[in-house]
């Protein structure tokens, strides 16, 4: 490793403060992106503000079918909270199918949400139950946060404190993982609620987390696996590297998006 400025941080106007004074710093929660980039030098941070003791970053509040998530919970954390269980079953599932239990144990949801790896789980879900990004600054509709591939609208020091979204009526998510990492080659998330029917792609899109729309308009016709039987994926905007043509992750997404409606 290199020499870096470590920081605790106790409060997010701490932490806020700290990374705007840095030159080349990066916060930290879970680190298990961070950590291992830095190891193979792929980033060199000068400073690192780390988010782990900030208690107002944690936590998980159901109020009626009001979802709101601390972001630093960790992934096991949203996982076995019975809270969301009642209420949205389907992030449940997901948030386990993420990493191995080391992973789900450090790795955090806001630290998920705010690296928009293309092929994260979380994003799928963010997008398509339609969430609020809170930030220490604004909110922010997850329609307007995911920019490409690891880009967010996310400015400077600017920190996600907590992430928020209604319970939809039903919702399903499935995914084919790697082997290895456990990330998404192709993830589908599908919910309906009382704004529609939303569905969103990750590990799939050569751009990023993107929304399903031509599913979205069957599914509300035909709240079905066999709506989106006939749908033709276009294969032209997806990725394709060594795990998967685009044309495979193509047919995975029709796969994949039926086995997330029965699984709602």
């Amino acid at each position: 490793m290199y020499a870096t400025n470590y920081h605790r941080a106790s409060s997010v106007d701490e932490a806020v403060k700290l990374l705007s004074n840095a030159d080349e710093g990066k916060y930290v929660s879970g680190g298990m992106t961070l950590i291992a980039t830095m190891k193979q030098r792929l980033a060199s941070p000068g400073d690192l503000v780390d988010l782990r003791h900030i208690p107002s970053l944690k936590g998980i509040r159901v109020d009626g079918r009001r979802v709101t998530i601390g972001a630093a919970t960790t992934h096991a954390e949203v996982a076995s909270s019975a809270a969301i269980r009642a209420v949205c079953p389907a992030l449940c599932d997901l948030a386990g199918m993420i990493g191995d239990p080391h992973v789900r144990h450090m790795g955090t949801i806001g630290g998920s949400v705010a690296n928009n790896d293309p092929a994260a789980d979380y994003p799928s879900a963010m997008l398509a139950l339609n969430a609020t990004i809170i930030t220490d600054r604004r909110q922010i509709a997850a329609d307007d946060f995911f920019r490409g591939l690891f880009e967010t609208a996310l400015e400077g020091a600017e920190l996600i404190t907590s992430i928020a979204f209604d319970a939809p009526e039903k919702a399903g998510y499935a995914k084919f993982p790697n082997p290895a990492s456990r990330y998404a080659m192709t993830g589908v998330f599908v919910a309906k609620g009382a704004g529609g029917v939303r569905v969103a792609v990750t590990g799939a899109g050569a751009d990023g987390v993107f929304r399903q729309g031509d599913m979205e308009q069957a599914l509300a016709v035909n709240w079905s696996p066999n709506a989106v039987a006939a749908i033709k994926v276009d294969a032209s905007t997806l990725l394709s590297d060594l795990h998967a043509t685009a044309e495979y992750r193509a047919n995975l997404i029709k796969v994949m998006a039926k086995r997330a409606l029965a699984a709602a």
